[in-house]
């Protein structure tokens, strides 16, 4: 699938910042659970902090693949930096782009777009996590402000953001989808902190995070879109998301191929490099394969979105077959680097921590494998009579 010039020029670019600023840290980052404050810092300086918002909102005003393009080419060297922007740009500030009034957009977005301001999206919880229509934040009605209470878990970015795009039941006597809404709050307001640092198997040098609402007094101009609207907001959402989070996971898999190949190229056993053997060459051969599909995958979402189609099928496929697709081919990694694979001296045993969670976020497999099937018997009824 072809890209444009321009399309190019901005992968190059990327491509060549991640190596140069991204890739030489990433080992220690990983290791010390580390934050990487002043990469982000420079991504903001790039305009790599909004790159799907328009420049009258302060964004980059570039299309959807460009910014596919971006989460994919940091995932390459870093899947931890690549999932700050996603997390950042995706989950929290476009329901903003999407749902937000003139003066939300201008006093929120425009910070988050610069990268002056990181942001951070709330939905999942220790009760509801595929189920996030069970969620049970509350947002209760006092005058002028709604009182949010609860606790939100698994927060990318949740120790270090400043603005927050919240999800919660504004109809505390509700179930399920209806009476739940959405909100942007603000560090600094009362109530509002982060809660215990998660320790996780991958993305460790991002930051992941309880946020805890305890009577936080949210103004009503705050509110995202009309109330009662939140759950619908959330799953439009998620498309999005599932793009990215696919994005990701061929960034993974790609960095893990290119080292793959660099690597049995070097490796001698038996007088001869581990690539001149048949075994070795179908591991890269079908890595190189699923690579090359996910891209197809990936890329007509993308498109998909920037000509204003349906895309909830195409999101999820891309999303089901890149994350699983990652975990083969970082599996692969890892073992035709063999002993080696298994340390941290290399970069495949990172890679390879990393893809897991792609399965994960963003809706599991399962989840994926439902939405694409629902989809395709909706199809299948529309043209059969």
């Amino acid at each position: 699938m072809e890209l444009s010039q321009d399309h190019k020029a901005i992968r190059k670019m990327v491509r060549d910042f991640a190596r140069k600023e991204v890739a030489p840290g990433a080992m220690e980052r990983d290791e010390n659970a580390e934050f990487p404050t002043e990469i982000v810092k420079k991504l903001a300086d790039l305009g790599l902090m909004g790159v799907p918002f328009p420049e009258e909102y302060d964004g980059a005003g570039l299309d959807y693949l460009a910014y596919t393009l971006v989460v994919e080419e940091l995932a390459r060297v870093d899947a931890s930096v690549s999932v700050t922007v996603v997390t950042h740009t995706s989950n929290a500030l476009g329901p903003i782009y999407d749902f937000g009034n003139e003066e939300q957009k201008k006093k929120y977005l425009a910070a988050g777009a610069t990268g002056r301001k990181i942001a951070a999206y709330c939905l999942t919880e220790p009760n509801s996590g595929s189920d996030a229509a069970s969620l049970q934040t509350t947002a209760i009605e006092e005058g002028d402000h709604f009182v949010l209470n609860g606790t939100k878990m698994f927060v990318t970015n949740g120790a270090v953001a400043d603005i927050f795009t919240v999800v919660a039941r504004t109809d505390p006597g509700s179930t399920g989808p209806a009476g739940i809404s959405m909100f942007v709050l603000e560090k600094g307001m009362e109530g509002l902190r982060a809660g215990k640092k998660e320790n996780k198997m991958g993305w460790r040098a991002s930051d992941t995070s309880e946020v805890i609402l305890e009577n936080v007094r949210v103004p009503k101009e705050n509110l995202l879109g009309k109330r009662g609207e939140g759950f619908n907001q959330a799953k439009m959402q998620l498309s999005n998301g599932r793009i990215c989070i696919a994005a990701l996971a061929l960034g993974i898999a790609e960095g893990a191929f290119e080292e793959s190949l660099k690597y049995a190229k070097e490796r001698e056993q038996f007088s001869s490099p581990i690539a001149n053997f048949q075994l070795v060459q179908a591991k890269l051969a079908d890595m190189a394969t699923g690579i090359s599909c996910g891209k197809h995958l990936v890329y007509e979402a993308a498109r998909r979105r920037d000509r204003g189609e349906d895309l909830v099928s195409a999101a999820s496929m891309a999303k089901l077959y890149c994350s699983e697709m990652a975990m083969d081919a970082t599996r692969e990694a890892v073992q035709i680097h063999g002993g080696y694979g298994y340390t941290k001296e290399y970069a495949v045993e990172r890679f390879f921590r990393d893809a897991k969670v792609c399965e994960i976020g963003e809706g599991t497999s399962e989840i994926q494998r439902m939405i694409i099937a629902k989809q395709a018997l909706k199809d299948i009824e529309r043209i059969m009579p």
